[in-house]
């Protein structure tokens, strides 16, 4: 027994104020967890109803497609197709925008003879809904089945290509569905690893589930997989890249681009990147 409490004085813990403090980070790291799920969604979905463009701007023919999602939802998409026996591109894009913001590169798939289905999903341009991590799947699995079941392609031609966020879309319909291949680009391992790259949430990330969790998925994919990253990646780190492609299974294949950042791979990386890209969509196996 100390000799304070033998004396009869009292042994003063924490004072008043510190419990306050204590109470008050108690409660406020309580409601940042409760309200994670609302506060993540605003930090990823950025996206715009109206188009830009359309395909008839850059004189591409095209077939602009509805379909529905197994939760009843409206999707709204454009199909490129191609004379012959071209693999199909099943395009998922970023976060942000819509399809009408990725017409530039269709139009550089489309010259290197790769047919192409770009989608927007659930809140995106003229598609029904709002966006979250399992609506996101359901609308890629929704847009393979359209392929598939609609247009009467072969699941061997299909190649899905998932930019940014759109890779866990990419990765989502290749573990439940029949695919030749799979292309991932400026892809994160997952939304609690982005976290640690922003002071507040890299604070707080110990306690964040691991949402769109690339890289624990993609021990589970089998068909061969390419891996392009920007170098200077500033939204998405290079490392993170590098991290998939060590924990991917073989077959797989990683594409650094020197100089390029998180938009602009397929215009710095200029011919190589076609080059690379047409040749595994075509001959992977």
């Amino acid at each position: 027994m100390s000799e304070a409490v033998k004396k009869g004085k009292p042994v003063v813990f924490m004072s008043n104020s510190g419990i306050s403090l204590v109470l008050v980070i108690l409660l406020a790291v309580g409601c940042f967890c409760f309200f994670y799920p609302q506060i993540e969604k605003f930090f990823i979905f950025y996206p715009q109803a109206n188009f830009d463009a359309v395909p008839s701007d850059w004189q591409l023919p095209f077939e602009d497609v509805y379909f529905e999602t197994k939760d009843k939802k409206k999707l709204h998409g454009w199909f490129f197709p191609l004379e012959g026996d071209a693999p199909v591109i099943l395009f998922c894009h970023g976060n942000a925008g819509n399809i009408s913001h990725r017409l530039e590169n269709v139009k550089y798939l489309l010259d290197r003879h790769l047919q192409v289905f770009i989608f927007d999903y659930r809140g995106y341009g003229k598609s029904e809904g709002s966006p979250s991590e399992m609506g996101l799947y359901m609308d890629g699995l929704a847009a393979y089945d359209f392929v598939v079941n609609r247009k009467r392609l072969s699941p061997h031609k299909i190649v899905p290509f998932g930019r940014s966020l759109g890779a866990s879309v990419a990765i989502e319909i290749s573990l439940h569905r029949e695919v030749k291949s799979l292309i991932l680009e400026s892809a994160f391992t997952s939304t609690k690893e982005m976290a640690k790259t922003m002071f507040l949430f890299g604070l707080l990330s110990p306690l964040l589930p691991s949402h769109f969790n690339n890289l624990k998925k993609i021990t589970r994919v089998n068909v061969p997989k390419l891996i392009i990253h920007g170098e200077d990646d500033e939204i998405v780190p290079f490392k993170m890249g590098e991290q998939l492609h060590h924990t991917a299974r073989s077959p797989k294949y990683f594409f650094p681009i020197k100089g390029a950042g998180h938009n602009d791979t397929y215009i710095v990386g200029g011919n190589k990147y076609f080059e690379i890209l047409s040749a595994f969509a075509r001959n992977s196996r």
